[in-house]
């Protein structure tokens, strides 16, 4: 069995409301220095060895992540 972390982000040009949310609070809980937060998803997967990397990139693109607005990375641990 092999161990796959995949990571999803918004793409830069889309609006993070939730990264945008945790900013303010950050600001009214009196943190300072943080600029920006962007949120994203991140997946552990357990496979097999035989699953090939075009293939956990095609899963991770129709089921984890949304092409549209997201990107992702997929890597083997």
């Amino acid at each position: 069995m092999a161990r796959v972390v995949v990571d999803v982000m918004p793409k830069p040009e889309i609006l993070d409301v939730q990264g945008q949310a945790v900013t303010r609070a950050l600001d009214r809980i009196g943190v300072s220095g943080v600029s920006g937060v962007r949120q994203g998803k991140h997946f552990e997967l357990e496979v097999s060895d035989g699953i090939d990397d075009e293939t956990l990139h095609r899963l991770a693109g129709s089921l984890l992540a949304n092409p549209v607005i997201e990107d992702w990375t997929v890597t083997r641990l």
